[in-house]
């Protein structure tokens, strides 16, 4: 009986550096309209000033310490028998997915990624829980990891349903 540990392989360490990015730009958009929202459409009492200044502090705090956790707790695995990931800081989500349950692999590198040098992996399952995704890989080991998902799969007996 195989017992349930977390997966061994962190995700890339210049997935910190994409998350950071990502979230500043969120934050910018974030901020940005809840300024003019302030700035052209109110009588601007104190709370509200208030208000937005938090929110403002808040997005670019979480834009810098949202990612390093994120760094720290997400992890991957696959083994010749499955494909193991955890994600999560605050609510963590443990995902196991057996080759014979595997329907198809796929990467994925959005432009941000592409910038970096990142790509993810997504696993499409038999499961009602959908695919699962090895996120923040280095491009060539995304690359690898679909190639050796695919033959681990082809020699899997089973249908994936």
């Amino acid at each position: 009986m195989t017992t349930l540990r977390p997966p061994r392989n962190q995700v890339d360490p210049r997935a910190v550096a994409w998350w950071t990015t990502e979230r500043l730009i969120l934050s910018v958009i974030v901020v940005g309209v809840a300024f003019a929202a302030y700035w052209f459409f109110t009588d601007r009492p104190w709370w509200l000033t208030l208000l937005v200044a938090a929110l403002a502090v808040f997005c670019f705090v979480m834009s810098f310490v949202g990612p390093r956790m994120l760094y720290r707790f997400q992890r991957w695995e696959v083994t010749e028998e499955a494909v193991y990931t955890r994600k999560g800081w605050f609510e963590q989500t443990w995902r196991v997915a057996p080759m014979s349950r595997i329907q198809t692999v796929d990467t994925k590198r959005g432009p941000l990624q592409r910038v970096f040098g990142l790509a993810d992996v997504k696993v499409t399952t038999a499961s009602a829980s959908g695919a699962i995704a090895i996120e923040a890989l280095d491009a060539d080991l995304a690359a690898d990891l679909a190639a050796r998902l695919t033959a681990i799969t082809q020699a899997t007996p089973g249908d994936a349903t």
